[in-house]
């Protein structure tokens, strides 16, 4: 049984359908990349599996319980959703911020100070305890919701663009982060616009737009549902020219253009055969081949493919 159930799964506003009988289902010990356009409806998903959205017809179930009414406070104990942009939280310093929390989730006394001096330690804010919630940089808010979030020690973890707004270094920090975190047997499900961080971080993807479920599955997956054919980088010693006009008639390259560092050639897909032909070929012509490389495919790539960009 998945950590994550959902069975025609649907939400409508009026004549809007913002999620249209989403049917997935998330493993226990997944972290999965919720990937598509603005409006494509992951954080109508994400607030239906929080309990804060009531679906309009359709199933959720976390870890087997029902999302609804009758198990909220169940499903609650199990899940931690860390929204987009963090809240206001006027003159409360770190700590406070943190025992109120822990004080809702029913943790006292000595567990109580030492979750969240465990918390604090996971998220690298231990020097930030005393400072107040509303001067930390977005970097670190996100961090504290994170930590927050972890109070209660969830199975399952709900993330809606945790790097939205972040710097480069502060992405790169939330990115290790959550792959701490999945390393210790949580179950996420992140939604998110950086790309190479949720490659680097997720094992399942799945591709949501106009409400639909239009993929889901590894990366190595979704990189081959999307291939196109691919592209190589090539350089010569010399003569780029000659190795443009001798690489153009081949069989299986649909084009060639020189660039500063060599040529890019285009592939036709399906002709893995090409990349020895190219070598061959210049090599025949005389020219002395330095480099032949494959452009890896990359998720930004796939991502393009499979949806068009298009919004309720």
């Amino acid at each position: 049984m998945g950590m994550i159930q959902t069975q025609n799964l649907t939400k409508k506003y009026g004549e809007l359908v913002a999620l249209d009988h989403l049917t997935l289902t998330v493993e226990e010990g997944d972290a999965f990349g919720f990937l598509g356009p603005n409006g494509a409806g992951k954080t109508t998903t994400m607030k239906i599996l929080s309990t804060l959205l009531k679906p309009t017809w359709g199933e959720a179930r976390i870890d087997g319980l029902s999302v609804g009414p009758v198990n909220a406070q169940e499903v609650r104990r199990i899940i931690a959703y860390v929204p987009d942009f963090f809240g206001s939280y006027a003159d409360l310093t770190v700590t406070e911020y943190l025992e109120f929390f822990a004080a809702s989730y029913g943790i006292m006394g000595q567990d109580r100070r030492r979750v969240i001096g465990d918390v604090l330690e996971l998220t690298d804010l231990t020097g930030k305890s005393l400072s107040e919630v509303n001067g930390l940089s977005r970097g670190m808010q996100q961090r504290l919701s994170v930590a927050r979030a972890l109070l209660h020690d969830p199975k399952l973890l709900l993330l809606d663009e945790p790097a939205s707004g972040l710097d480069p270094r502060a992405r790169v920090e939330m990115r290790e982060l959550l792959k701490e975190l999945h390393r210790m047997g949580k179950t996420i499900l992140i939604s998110s616009h950086i790309l190479p961080e949720l490659s680097e971080l997720c094992n399942k993807f799945g591709i949501i737009e106009r409400g639909k479920l239009k993929f889901v599955g590894g990366k190595d997956e979704l990189l081959a549902r999307t291939e196109t054919g691919g592209r190589l980088h090539v350089r010569v010693a010399e003569r780029a020219d000659d190795a443009r006009r001798a690489l153009a008639g081949l069989s299986g390259v649909t084009g060639v253009r020189v660039e500063a560092e060599g040529l890019l050639v285009e592939l036709e897909a399906h002709h893995p055969e090409t990349v020895g032909q190219i070598a061959r070929c210049l090599v025949e012509a005389g020219l002395k081949l330095v480099e032949l490389r494959r452009e890896e495919a990359s998720l930004e790539t796939a991502f393009m493919r499979m949806t068009e960009g298009a919004v309720q």
